[in-house]
C-alpha cells in the first residue's frame, strides 16, 4: 500500500534501470549469496551490475544503487544454455526509506545470448576445473560410488566408475564448440505508486519489441521517454491512459474516500494459500509477529506480503518489512523484533535445510506448498466461521475456490502438479481443482465447501452467468476483461475485511484519551502516555472476542493509529487512511445510532461493495486523461537501431534530461490547475506533505517503539552489521523497561483498589496478554544472536544446557538431589514460621516441576510455563540473573553482539525484571488448572494446653478457588501430611475436626498452614479454638477461612512488596486487637461501621469483573467478615446468666425458633408476610440442626448467616428477631437490637444485597439440604 511517497513526483516513474553482466568486470562469484562452489558453474549465482540508469538522478528519490541493484537480480546473474527453459520472469519489490515512505519497483528478467568471448571461456575453464574436482572425488578409494550422485544436476543410475569423465562431460553440458550460452538481464522500472499492472504491461511490451522480428514503430527511447518524463500520475479518482510499445496501457487511481491504491491480484494470495490459511496469516500479522513468507517465485513473496498489509486498513505494519530479503541479508532472519520478510526459497523443498534463528513467535508461510506453521496460543480473529463464509462466497463469484489451488493463477514457473502433494496436502484443507470427481466426492474439504455453496445459496450455473454477463457489460471497458475482474475482487475481498474494522472499532472514539497538555510534552512523555481507555473498551466486548483484542490493543499498529487519531483534530489534517475510516464508522453509526448490537457480537456482513464497484468501472470505462503519445526525439542518424534478440545501450543523452518546460505534458493533456489540485489531493493523501512541524510530531510518533523499518541493502562490513545489532540491543531494552512499566502501573493500580484507591482497570485477559508478550520479549532476547540454533524455544534451550551442566557437576554426596543451589539461603516465612521449613529456591527444581507437567508438549510451552512459574513465585530476575551468570556457557551459545553479552545492558534488564516481586501474581496457578500439584498440610496445636494428651484422629478438608479435596485423614503424632491432587487454585478454606475417639478427644487448635509445594504460595488458617464436646461450643469440627502469607527475608534482593491480593484491612484494625480469649467490647458506632464496612466488601466483589474477584467466602467468614459483624451485633448487649457458663448467639436463636414455631400455632399474627419470614427462619434452623456434622454453636450460626446472605434473607429474619419477646428477656435495654432507629439502619445496610446473586462455597453449606 502506498503509506507515502516523495513530495517531487508527480512522475509515473521515477527511473528505467538496466541491470546484468558487466562484460568489463568479467566473472565474479557473488559470495554474498552463499552458493557453494560444489554446484556446477551454469548452477552458481554471478555478481550482477547495474549497467545503466535513466535520468541520473531525481531530487525528490535519490538513486539507491546498491538497494536496486540487489533487488532487481536478488540472486545474482544466472547462466542457461539453449536446452534450459528461459521464460521471462516479472517481479516486483519495494525499498523502504529511513522516514518509513516507499518506492516500488517492477523488473522483467529475461535470457540474452552471451556475446563476450571471454566470458564463454571463462565458463569453460570453470567447467574443467569442477569436473576435474568432481573426478578426484569419484576416484578416491574412500568413496568408491554414490555420492557425487546427488552433488549432480540431473544424477542418472551409474554403472561403475570408469567411464567417469566422459558422463561427466555429459552432465554438465557446457561445451564452448557445441553449446549457446545464455545469461539473465533485467529491464526495470522505479516508481512513486504501485501501479503493478501498468508496469508489468509496459516491461513485456518493451521486451516484445527486442524479440520480435519486426522492429518497433519507434526507437525504444522514444517509449522510455514517454514514460519517464511524459506520462504523470493519475490525479487521485482518476484514470489516466497511456501508450506501450504495442497497445495502450490504463491505470487508476482510487479517490480520496475510497481505500488506497492496491494494484496487486489478491486472488493470486487465495489461490496460493487458502481462505483459512489466510486468515491465520493475516491473525499473525495484525499481533505483529515474526512472519516468514518462503516461495521459488519472487512475485509471489511480494503478492502475499502486500495483500497481507493491504487488508489491514486502517492499520499499518509498523516494523521491519522486506517482501524480498536478499540472499545476502540473511542474517537479518536474526533481528529480535517483528518483521514481515520473504525468503526466496532457491527451489529447495526441504524446510527443515532452513535455519531460522528462533521460532517460538515465528509464523512461517510455505507458499509453493500451502503450509503454514503458526505460533502457539495464536488467539482465534474474532467471528472467524461467518468471517471465511463471507470471503469464500465473495471469492466463489468470481470462481476462485476458498481452498486454494495449487496451480496458481500466475503465469511465471507453475509448480508442476503432484497427486502425492494432494494427499499431503490435506491437513492444510487446499485442494488443487483438476481433480477426478471420485477425489472430490472423497475429501472432507470439499464437502465443506458444497455445504457452504448450500447455505449461501450462491449456485454454480450463476457463477458462470456473472462471468458472461460481465463480459457483455464491459465491452466498452478500456482495460481488458482480466484485469477489470481483478479489480472487482480485489476491492469485494478488500471491502470485507475492512468492514470487519469497522465493525469491531465502531465506537474506538469514545475511548481515545486526548492529551491534557500542549503536544510538545506529550511527545517528551509519548512513552509513559496511555492514548486509549483499553479496559473499557474491552469490557463493552463480547467474551469470545478478548482473547484477541486483548493482544492486539497492545499492538504498535493500534498505538500509531490512535496516535495519529489525536494528531489530527480536524478533517483536513487527517492522514488519508484514517479519514476513509471515520467516514466508514460515522455512516455506520449513524445506522445503528449506538444500538447494543455493537456490543454483540452478531456478524454484520458489508453492505457498500456495489458503491466500491461502480466507482472503478466508472473509471476504466470512461478514460478521464490521456497522456502524450510516443514521439521520435532528436537523435542522430543511425542511433536508435538495434539487433533483434538483444536489449539494447540506449542513447543516454537524449534519455538523461527531460523536456526543457516541466509543464510540457500538463498543457497538453489538461490544464495547469488540473496539476495543482492533485498536488494538493496528494498532500491531504499522504502524511509526508504536510507542515515540517507536523511533519516531525508524525514520524516521531510512528518511530516510537520501531527501531528499524528496513535494513540498510547497501555496504554490509562488518560495522555496519555491529552497528545494525547494537541497534536492536537499544530496541530490546527500550521495550523491556515499557513492558515492565505497563505491567507495574496495571497491577499497582489493581491493587491500589484492591485497597480503596482509584478505579479498577485491568481484566484477568488482560494480565495474560501482558504475561504471553512478556514471553515473547524474553524469546526474542535470548534468541539475538544465538550461534546454533536448538529447538523452537531459545530461553528454554539455554535452561536446559544450564541443567545438563549442573547435572553433571553435581557431586553425588551432595546434599539433596542433584542440581539443587547448595546456598543456604532458604525463603523464611512468618507466622507459622517454625511450622514449615521454608522451600529451597532452586531454578533447577523450578525447570524439573515444569517438565513433570505430562500436559505442556512443546519446548516453547515450557518455557513460558517456566517464566510464569518463577513471577508467580517473585523469582524471575533471579532465576535468570543465576542462568547468565554461567559465562562460559553464555559465550559457548551466543556470538559476541549478542544482548545477553553486552553486560550494562543485561544488568538493566534484570533490575527491571526484579520491579515485578513489588506486586503478586498468580499467572502460574490462573492458567494451568487442570495440572496435578502437591500440598503440604501442617496442623498447628495450641502450645499452652497439652495438644499431647490429644486420643482423637483428626482430619482435613482443603478447599479453593477451582476445587476441593475431600477428607484427608491426619495422621495423630506428626500432625502434617502432603499430598497431591489436581490444583485447587487459590486457596479459601480448610474444614478440619477429629472422630471424637480416645479418653482426652478435646483439642485446642491454633491454626492450620498449606502450602503449594511447586509455587511455594503458604496460607495460614487461624482457628484459636477448641474442638471437643464439653468445652467451647462443643464443635468437633471447624471451617477455617486463610490467607495468603506473605514471605518476609533479611534478603536485600528482594523488594518491598505491597499487601498480598486480600482485603484491605478496613477500619477495623484501628479499634480492635483480639486474642481469641479476651472478647472486644465495641460501643454501636463501631459495631454499625464494621457491617458497613462487612456489607462493602460484598458490594465492591460483585462490581469487579467476574474473572477478578477474589474469595467471596473470605468476605462473609473471614477476619471481620459479614459473619463476624452479625455476632457483634447480636453479643451487643447480650445478658451473661451465669459466671462460668457460656451463652451463644445460638441458644438465643433456637429459643426464638421454639418461640415462632409455637406462635404459628396459636396464629398470634395474622399478616401473610410475618408467616412465610417466619416459616422461612423456622425451616433454615431446623435444616441446619438437623445436620449431620458437628459444627458446633459458633458454626451453626456461622452457615444460617451464609445460607441468609444467599437467599436474601437476612434483613428480614433481622426485623423478625428485633420484635421476639425472646429478645427483651435475653438482651439488656441498652442492647443494639432493641435501639429501634440502628435496627432500621442495619436492616436497609443489608438490604443492598438483595441485587447480587451470592454462590457459597460447598465447604460451607455441607450436609444442609435447602
Amino acid at each position: 500500500m502506498t503509506t507515502g511517497f516523495s513530495s517531487g513526483s508527480s512522475r509515473f516513474a521515477d527511473y528505467f534501470v538496466i541491470c546484468g553482466l558487466d562484460t568489463e568486470s568479467g566473472l565474479e562469484p557473488d559470495e554474498l549469496s552463499g552458493e557453494n562452489f560444489e554446484q556446477s558453474p551454469l548452477r552458481r549465482t554471478f555478481k550482477s551490475k547495474v549497467l545503466a540508469h535513466y535520468p541520473d538522478n531525481v531530487e525528490w528519490n535519490p538513486f539507491d544503487q546498491d538497494a536496486v541493484g540487489m533487488l532487481c537480480m536478488p540472486k545474482g546473474l544466472s547462466f542457461r544454455t539453449q536446452v534450459d527453459s528461459r521464460e521471462p520472469q516479472f517481479h516486483s519489490f519495494i525499498i523502504t526509506r529511513e522516514d518509513g515512505s516507499r518506492t516500488y519497483g517492477f523488473a522483467l528478467t529475461f535470457f540474452e545470448e552471451v556475446t563476450s568471448k571471454q566470458i564463454c571461456s571463462a565458463m569453460q575453464t570453470l567447467y574443467h576445473m569442477h569436473n576435474a574436482e568432481q573426478y578426484d572425488i569419484l576416484h578416491t578409494p574412500t568413496t568408491p560410488h554414490g555420492p557425487e550422485d546427488q552433488r549432480l544436476p540431473q544424477p542418472r543410475p551409474m554403472l561403475h566408475a570408469a567411464p567417469a569423465i566422459s558422463r561427466l562431460q555429459r552432465f554438465n553440458s557446457y561445451d564452448i564448440s557445441r553449446d549457446t550460452l545464455y545469461v539473465s538481464k533485467c529491464i526495470c522500472l522505479i516508481t512513486p505508486m504501485a501501479f503493478a499492472q501498468a508496469c508489468r504491461k509496459v516491461l513485456e511490451q518493451l521486451h516484445q519489441a527486442v524479440t520480435s522480428p519486426q522492429p518497433p514503430p519507434l526507437p525504444l527511447e522514444s517509449f522510455i521517454y514517454n514514460i519517464l518524463y511524459e506520462v504523470p500520475l493519475p490525479p487521485s479518482g482518476r484514470s489516466l491512459k497511456f501508450s506501450g510499445v504495442y497497445g495502450p496501457v490504463v491505470c487508476q487511481r482510487p479517490s480520496t474516500s475510497e481505500l488506497p491504491l492496491f494494484d496487486f491480484a489478491i486472488s493470486e494470495m487465495f489461490n496460493l494459500l487458502g481462505v483459512e490459511n489466510v486468515l491465520q496469516l493475516f491473525t499473525c500479522a495484525l499481533l505483529e509477529l515474526q512472519i516468514l513468507l518462503y516461495s521459488q517465485h519472487y512475485q509471489r513473496l511480494m503478492t502475499v506480503a502486500e495483500s497481507i498489509t493491504a487488508l489491514m486498513f486502517p492499520f499499518q505494519w509498523q516494523h521491519v518489512y522486506v517482501p524480498i530479503l536478499p540472499a545476502s541479508l540473511l542474517h537479518f532472519l536474526d533481528a529480535p523484533v517483528p518483521y514481515l520478510m520473504g525468503l526466496h526459497s532457491n527451489g529447495q523443498d526441504d524446510r527443515t535445510k532452513l535455519e531460522l534463528p528462533q521460532e517460538a513467535n515465528l509464523c512461517f508461510v510455505d507458499i509453493d506448498n500451502h503450509f503454514i506453521e503458526l505460533p502457539e496460543e495464536l488467539p482465534q480473529f474474532p467471528n472467524k466461521l461467518e468471517f471465511i463464509q463471507e470471503i469464500s462466497e465473495v471469492l466463489m463469484s468470481f470462481g476462485v475456490s476458498p481452498e486454494g489451488n495449487i496451480h496458481s493463477s500466475e503465469s511465471q514457473g507453475r509448480p508442476r502438479f503432484r497427486s502425492v502433494d494432494m494427499v499431503s496436502d490435506k491437513r492444510n484443507g487446499n485442494l488443487g481443482s483438476p481433480l477426478t470427481s471420485y477425489l472430490l466426492r472423497e475429501n472432507e474439504t470439499i464437502a465443506r465447501l458444497q455445504a457452504l455453496v448450500k447455505r449461501t445459496g450462491v449456485s454454480l450455473e450463476k457463477l458462470e452467468v456473472r462471468d458472461d454477463a460481465s463480459c457483455n457489460k464491459d465491452a466498452r471497458a478500456q482495460c481488458d476483461e482480466e484485469e477489470l475482474k481483478m479489480h472487482q475482487l480485489n476491492i469485494q475481498v478488500r471491502e470485507v475485511f475492512a468492514n470487519r474494522f469497522t465493525q469491531m472499532f465502531a465506537d474506538y472514539e469514545v475511548f481515545v484519551i486526548q492529551p491534557s497538555h500542549d503536544k510538545e510534552s506529550w511527545f517528551t512523555n509519548r512513552d509513559q502516555m496511555q492514548n486509549f481507555d483499553k479496559a473499557s473498551f474491552l469490557s463493552d466486548q463480547p467474551e469470545p472476542y478478548l482473547p484477541f483484542l486483548s493482544r492486539f490493543l497492545e499492538t504498535q499498529m493500534f498505538a500509531s493509529f490512535i496516535d495519529s487519531k489525536i494528531l489530527c483534530h480536524d478533517d483536513e489534517e487527517k492522514e488519508h487512511t484514517l479519514r476513509v475510516f471515520d467516514a466508514r464508522v460515522d455512516k455506520i453509526r449513524m445506522l445503528n445510532v449506538r444500538t447494543p448490537t455493537l456490543r454483540t457480537s452478531m456478524y454484520q456482513k458489508c453492505t457498500n461493495i456495489e458503491e466500491a464497484e461502480k466507482a472503478i468501472e466508472m473509471r476504466v470505462t470512461k478514460i478521464d486523461h490521456t497522456a502524450l503519445h510516443p514521439h521520435l526525439l532528436d537523435m542522430k542518424i543511425g542511433q536508435g537501431r538495434y539487433e533483434q534478440g538483444f536489449f539494447p545501450r540506449l542513447q543516454s543523452d537524449v534519455l538523461s534530461t527531460g523536456p526543457t518546460s516541466n509543464n510540457r505534458w500538463a498543457k497538453r493533456s489538461a490544464p495547469a490547475q488540473w496539476r495543482r489540485r492533485d498536488r494538493q489531493k496528494q498532500h491531504a493523501e499522504h502524511l509526508y506533505l504536510d507542515n515540517d512541524q507536523r511533519e516531525k510530531y508524525i514520524q516521531e510518533a510512528r518511530n516510537l517503539g520501531t527501531t528499524i523499518r528496513q535494513p540498510k541493502l547497501s555496504n554490509l562490513s562488518p560495522s555496519v552489521i555491529a552497528q545494525t545489532n547494537w541497534k536492536f540491543v537499544e530496541g530490546l531494552l527500550k521495550e523491556c523497561r515499557n513492558k515492565t512499566k505497563r505491567m507495574l502501573v496495571e497491577k499497582m493500580g489493581r491493587e491500589a483498589v484492591e485497597l480503596g484507591h482509584g478505579e479498577v482497570s485491568i481484566t484477568g485477559v488482560e494480565e495474560n496478554t501482558l504475561i504471553a508478550s512478556l514471553c515473547d520479549l524474553l524469546e526474542r532476547i535470548w534468541s539475538h544472536g544465538l550461534q546454533v540454533k536448538q529447538g523452537k524455544s531459545a530461553l528454554w534451550s539455554h535452561l536446559l544446557h544450564y541443567q545438563d551442566s549442573k547435572e553433571k557437576n553435581a557431586t553425588p554426596g551432595g546434599l539433596g538431589p542433584p542440581g539443587f543451589i547448595h546456598d543456604s539461603e532458604r525463603r523464611k516465612s512468618d507466622g507459622g514460621g517454625s511450622a514449615m521449613p521454608p522451600l529451597r529456591i532452586s531454578l533447577i527444581q523450578d525447570m524439573r516441576h515444569i517438565q513433570n507437567i505430562g500436559e505442556i508438549k512443546t519446548d516453547v510451552g515450557k518455557a513460558r510455563a517456566w517464566v510464569r512459574l518463577s513471577m508467580e513465585k517473585k523469582l524471575l530476575s533471579r532465576h535468570l540473573k543465576q542462568l547468565l551468570s554461567d559465562h562460559e556457557l553464555t559465550k559457548k551459545l551466543y556470538k559476541r553482539y549478542a544482548f545477553l553479552r553486552c553486560d550494562d545492558e543485561k544488568e538493566q534488564f534484570l533490575y527491571h525484571l526484579l520491579s515485578f516481586n513489588a506486586v503478586d501474581y498468580f499467572c502460574f496457578t490462573n492458567v494451568f488448572t487442570t495440572i496435578m500439584i502437591p500440598y503440604h498440610v501442617v496442623i498447628v496445636p495450641s502450645k499452652k494446653l497439652g495438644g499431647s494428651m490429644f486420643t482423637a484422629n483428626p482430619w482435613v478438608c482443603v478447599s479453593g478457588e477451582l476445587s476441593e479435596t475431600g477428607v484427608l485423614q491426619v495422621p495423630r503424632n506428626t500432625l502434617e501430611i502432603t499430598f497431591e491432587c489436581q490444583n485447587l487454585g487459590k486457596l479459601t478454606t480448610v474444614q478440619m475436626g477429629h472422630d471424637n475417639s480416645g479418653l482426652y478427644a478435646k483439642w485446642l487448635v491454633e491454626c492450620v498452614v498449606v502450602r503449594n509445594e511447586i509455587t511455594g504460595h503458604t496460607y495460614k488458617f487461624p482457628c484459636g479454638r477448641w474442638l471437643g464436646k464439653g468445652v467451647d461450643d462443643g464443635s468437633l469440627e471447624r471451617i477455617l477461612v486463610g490467607e495468603l502469607m506473605t514471605p518476609t527475608t533479611e534478603n536485600d534482593e528482594r523488594m518491598c512488596r505491597t499487601p498480598p491480593m486480600q482485603q484491605s484491612p478496613g477500619m477495623m484494625r484501628r479499634f480492635v486487637t483480639i486474642s481469641p480469649s479476651s472478647k472486644p467490647k465495641l460501643n454501636t458506632g463501631q459495631i454499625q461501621e464494621g457491617v458497613g464496612e462487612a456489607i462493602n466488601g460484598i458490594v465492591k466483589h460483585f462490581h469487579k469483573p467476574e474473572k477478578e474477584r477474589g474469595s467471596l467466602t473470605l468476605l462473609l467468614c473471614g477476619e471481620y467478615g459479614l459473619v463476624w459483624a452479625l455476632e457483634q451485633v447480636f453479643q451487643h448487649g447480650f445478658k451473661s446468666p451465669r459466671l462460668f457458663k457460656n451463652v451463644f448467639i445460638w441458644d438465643f436463636l433456637e429459643k426464638a425458633q421454639v418461640y415462632f414455631e409455637s406462635a404459628e400455632q396459636r396464629e398470634a399474627t395474622p399478616d401473610e408476610n410475618w408467616q412465610t419470614r417466619v416459616r422461612h427462619f423456622c425451616r433454615f434452623m431446623r435444616a441446619i440442626n438437623s445436620t449431620s456434622r458437628n459444627i458446633g454453636k459458633d458454626g451453626k450460626f456461622q452457615m444460617l448467616v451464609c445460607l441468609g446472605a444467599r437467599d436474601h434473607l437476612l434483613h428480614h429474619w433481622i426485623a423478625l428477631l428485633a420484635d421476639c419477646p425472646i429478645t427483651s428477656q435475653m438482651y439488656e435495654d441498652s442492647a443494639l437490637i432493641k435501639d429501634r432507629s440502628l435496627v432500621n439502619s442495619l436492616i436497609r445496610v443489608l438490604q443492598t444485597l438483595q441485587e447480587f446473586n451470592i454462590t457459597l462455597e460447598a465447604s460451607l453449606v455441607k450436609g444442609v439440604g435447602i
